[in-house]
């Protein structure tokens, strides 16, 4: 499919009102990271999104269906991310720590802390 046209998708959906909201509803998964049915790497996701609706693969039925899948699947995801991330920021600590292992530099910045409360509370 060279172009995709509002008539093509309009095959697959009753009205254009009704394609409207079936394309945002599509768009809104693909920037969440749901993945493409259709092979289309250089399209933006709205194009991307007309592009399915108009294949038959993306429909007003089964929209909540895909919906579902990519919640499960974004929610492994986003938990891969988070571990992703963490073991980021430690390895950036375990970088920046003067020497030692992290574990030591830590335990000297609490007793700083400690040593410096206890200074003011004397005073």
């Amino acid at each position: 499919m060279a172009r995709v046209t509002v008539e093509d998708c309009l095959r697959q959906v009753e009205n254009r009102f009704a394609l409207v909201h079936l394309a945002v509803r599509r768009v809104l998964q693909l920037r969440k990271g749901a993945t493409p049915l259709i092979e289309a790497p250089k399209n933006k996701e709205v194009v991307i999104a007309l592009r399915e609706i108009a294949a038959g693969k993306v429909t007003p039925q089964n929209i909540l269906e895909l919906e579902a899948r990519e919640d499960l699947n974004g929610e492994v995801l986003r938990r891969r991310r988070i571990a992703s991330t963490s073991e980021e920021i430690q390895e950036v600590m375990e970088e920046s720590a003067p020497s030692g292992s992290l574990e030591e530099s830590m335990e000297e910045a609490v007793a700083e802390g400690q040593s410096e409360k206890d200074e003011d509370a004397d005073v």
